[in-house]
């Protein structure tokens, strides 16, 4: 009787399931700020968090901070598409050979603010009118507020820009700031304090929520708030990774993409650059301009030949543009 009921324990033991504990699928973000950047803090985080809650057991998303993965901001697109690290955060202005549509998103003056071009930005992309992108599944496309002219040497005017050695974002902007006499520099966000400070250069063009990220606000007390453009970032994932994981594991990350991330993005950034300015103008040791009319409309004549020019040098350009401008209308037209 024993060792008819061991056989039935142990028949049964056999018979039923075991318990498949399979570790969750590791997906490594690289991220060349540290945790406690605003572009962590609100592009990054909101999204990771929310997918890592949902996608428990599933697959999991570790942050990899401060170029642990690699620390040039230049290579992370490369870095994605070679399976390096399966998402990154981006400036696609710093690959311009790559993501050369890019262009039209970058072109002075033409956005009002940072949900405007965010939102143009992210539409583009989602209809697949930018090329660069075939690598990638973009997960967020954002843009930074406008940006400003922040320099150690004082600026009065326009005419005060000239000649003066600025670092800018990408080429685009440097093409556009020359029309004003600026020696414009693509030089990344994380080496242009160093190079003020040094004499390299004498500012740097940012938006005021970045000011003391990267260490400009300390190696700067002028202030020019010219809208001469925005900088266009991205959150990208490897295409191939992406197509790979299982269809419940896409759906969660299609979940939190596109405009998705938006909303905390823009909260946090347009929250720290109100904090900024606010920190700027109760310093009586920075001097703040808001420029002239004069100015104004000499900035405006400068930046509009610049794009009447790159429009008119092909059609992909004008077709580029005027999608851009409906995108814009239409935005506007909803507010």
């Amino acid at each position: 009787m024993i060792k008819h009921l061991l056989r039935c324990v142990l028949l049964a033991m056999v018979l039923l399931p075991s318990p498949v504990s399979a570790e969750p699928i590791k997906l490594k973000l690289s991220l060349v700020t540290s945790d406690r950047a605003l572009i962590y803090l609100g592009g990054v985080k909101p999204f990771v968090d929310a997918v890592n809650a949902e996608a428990k057991g599933l697959f999991e998303i570790e942050v990899y901070f401060s170029g642990a993965l690699g620390k040039d901001p230049a290579q992370q697109p490369q870095m994605v598409a070679d399976g390096v690290a399966d998402m990154a955060f981006i400036f696609p202005g710093y690959s311009p050979e790559r993501f050369y549509d890019n262009t039209v998103v970058e072109l002075p003056g033409l956005f009002q603010d940072t949900r405007e071009a965010s939102l143009a930005f992210t539409r583009l992309i989602a209809a697949g009118a930018l090329k660069g992108y075939e690598d990638f599944y973009v997960i967020g496309a954002f843009s930074s507020p406008p940006e400003s002219i922040h320099s150690r040497r004082p600026i009065a005017s326009i005419d005060d820009l000239r000649g003066m050695s600025i670092r800018v974002s990408n080429a685009t902007e440097a093409a556009a700031l020359q029309r004003l006499g600026v020696r414009a520099v693509t030089v990344p966000v994380n080496q242009a304090s160093e190079a003020i400070s040094d004499g390299t250069l004498d500012g740097a063009v940012l938006p005021p929520a970045m000011l003391f990220e990267f260490g400009v606000g300390r190696v700067t007390s002028s202030h020019y708030l010219l809208n001469v453009g925005v900088t266009p970032l991205a959150l990208v994932m490897n295409r191939r990774t992406f197509d790979s994981l299982p269809e419940q594991a896409q759906d969660i990350i299609r979940k939190h993409s596109g405009e998705w991330p938006l909303a905390s993005f823009l909260k946090s950034y347009d929250a720290v650059d109100s904090q900024v300015m606010e920190r700027l103008a109760s310093n009586p040791k920075r001097n703040i301009v808001h420029p002239s009319q004069s100015d104004l409309l000499s900035a405006k004549a400068a930046f509009k030949s610049f794009t009447d020019e790159w429009a008119a040098s092909n059609l992909n350009n004008r077709k580029q543009l005027e999608i851009v401008q409906n995108e814009i209308a239409k935005l506007r037209a909803s507010q």
